[in-house]
This record gives structure tokens, sequence and C-alpha cells, in this order.
């Protein structure tokens, strides 16, 4: 008689007697959000993309993650759960600006996203820096003067090409961040304005890029007018010594770019380390800022209203905890600004 074959159970990895195979650990599980965060969610027009600066925060338990995860694991796993969240339809990606980021890098965060999903992304700060701080961290380099400062071949090599090729239609904007910088080395204001118009005039197109200044007087009107030429968005950032959003749109002429996009980065009385310090572990709102909020929102509607996609991240260090900012960003869209 032949031997009879063993039955597989259904609950394990493989027959009778035979060790199963190790498991990988449970997807990182979404929070449950209130019924109210959905209606502002459905509320919001397809064009304006909300989210955060990074997704790897412990303290987002119950708000963002059905509970607490390690922030290695959140980094690793949990960008998935966090698209899930109703509110979030972008995110802020930090990692490119200290070290370019690899094709399959990329590819891996878009696996993981809904089609509706755009993710910010910073270009490498080799792009930005005129000169190499001084700092451990730069090495030999530190001090010295930046070849690829505004370089179009390497910002194209390095940044855009990996981000077109791994996100696809996931890429949102680009960002360029120039920090706080002592403005003779970029040449003076209108240097500066004139070296973005080459530097976007022989960069790819099709892609959506963004300068975010930290240097207020950089923005002039000769700086938007070097943008408004390239199709180059300035991104209103909400940062200690610049000016309100407000007069940046105006300045920057946002209604006349290609997209909106904003940056709540930090509130105005801290330094980042003290608002760390302050805020820590991000699962609450401690320094309510509704000025500031009323003042986004009252733009995020006029470029819904002129059609206009617009991309918002918020940081925690804006009031304490962005998914909760986010929350009341959306609260105040939903029920105080017109679309029309």
């Amino acid at each position: 008689m032949p031997q009879a074959i063993p039955q597989l159970d259904m609950f394990a990895q493989g027959p009778p007697g035979v060790a199963p195979r190790p498991r990988g650990p449970e997807p990182v599980a979404p929070a449950e959000v209130p019924s109210k965060v959905h209606e502002w969610a459905a509320s919001l027009p397809p064009e304006v993309h909300l989210g955060t600066s990074s997704w790897s925060f412990p303290g987002w338990a119950g708000l963002v993650y059905g509970r607490k995860y390690t922030r290695e694991r959140l980094a690793k796993d949990g960008l998935a759960a966090y698209a899930k969240h109703p509110l979030m339809r972008t995110v802020g990606l930090d990692r490119g600006y200290y070290a370019p980021l690899k094709v399959d890098d990329y590819i891996r965060y878009s696996e993981v996203l809904p089609p509706d999903f755009r993710m910010l992304i910073k270009a490498h700060e080799h792009c930005t820096l005129p000169r190499f701080p001084s700092h451990p961290r730069y090495g030999n380099v530190r001090g010295r003067a930046n070849d690829r400062f505004l370089n179009a071949a390497y910002a194209t090599s390095a940044v855009v090409e990996p981000a077109l090729l791994g996100l696809g239609e996931h890429l949102g904007p680009i960002l360029f961040q120039f920090s706080p910088t002592d403005i003779e080395l970029f040449g003076g204001a209108n240097r500066f304005a004139d070296r973005l118009h080459e530097f976007f005039s022989n960069m790819p197109k099709g892609p959506l890029y963004a300068v975010e200044l930290r240097n207020a007087p950089l923005l002039t009107r000769r700086y938007a007018a070097a943008l408004r030429d390239t199709g180059v968005c300035h991104c209103i950032n909400i940062y200690p010594g610049m000016p309100s959003a407000t007069d940046q749109a105006l300045i920057g002429r946002i209604d006349e770019g290609p997209a909106v996009v904003m940056r709540w980065m930090l509130h105005d009385d801290l330094t980042y380390e003290q608002a760390r310090a302050a805020y820590d572990p991000f699962d609450r709102i401690v320094d309510d800022d509704p000025d500031t909020r009323r003042e986004l929102a009252s733009l995020i509607g006029a470029a819904a209203g002129r059609g206009q996609e617009a991309f918002v991240i918020v940081n925690n260090k804006a009031e304490g905890c962005s998914p909760l900012s986010v929350a009341r960003l959306a609260g105040l869209l939903s029920s105080g600004i017109t679309f029309e």
C-alpha cells in the first residue's frame, strides 16, 4: 500500500515534524482614528497633500500607529502604516539631505504607498552648500569651497534620476534647502538669484522643484523672478528669522508657481535643540500656534481655489506633535476655508 502523504496543518509553515520557517515581524499597525478625522480627510480637495516631516516617532502611538514601536522599527517598517492615515497624503524624507539615496531605497518606499501619495524629498546638501562648514562630520573637506554647489550635472545624477526611477508617480517636490549661511558666500543676494536661474535652467524638466531659504535677505524680487522663469516653487517655511508665511507668499509670487510648497518647521522662540527637549516624545500639542495655522490654512485654501497642488509638511517642533498639528489644520480647512 502506498505510504500516506502527511496532511499539512493549516496553521503550520510545513508538514508535521518539520520545523516551521521563522516568520518575520508583524506589520506595523495603523491607529484607529476618529470618524471626524475621516470626515476632514474626505472634505480636502485632492490637490491638497498634508503630512509630517518623517514618520519614525514612537510617541505617535494611538495617533498614527496602533501601538508603541521603537524608532528603529518605525524608520524601517512604519511608512506603510503612516500612509494609511486618512490625512497623510505626503511626507518629508530628510535622509537624502545628508547622503544621496539609491534607486533601491526609493523603490522600497514606493512599494508601500497608495497611488495618490506624494513624497517630498530633500536634495543632497552638496547641492546647496557654497562652502563646507567647519564641522567634524565633513572630514577633510570642512572649510573648503564646494565644487558641487548648484552643479546641475551632480544634482541630476545624484538626486533627480534615482528619485524619478525609484519613486515614479509617488515623487512630489524635490526640495533644495539653503541652510543659514553668510550670504556673501553666495556672492550676495543678486548673484545668488542669478545662479539659481542658471542652475534650474539646466535641470531636467518634469519634476517639481522647490527652494527653501533660511536667510531672509535672499528672498528678493530677483530671486522670485528667477524661480518663476524656470518653473520652480518658493517653499514657504515657518522658521525663526524668516518673514511671515503671507509675506513669503507675496514676495515669492507663489500664486504664479507650478504648485504651493510649505514647511511648518519650528516655533519662533526656540532652537531645534530646545524644541526637542521641550516636546519629546512628540505626543501632544505643547505650544499651540493658532495664528500660524490660520495663516497657512488661508494660503492653502487660496491655492486650492486656483487649482494648484499644495504640499504642506509639518514638523514636530512646530507645536509639539505634527500629526495633531496636521489634524487641527485639516479641521480648520474643513470648517473655515472655502475652495472656490
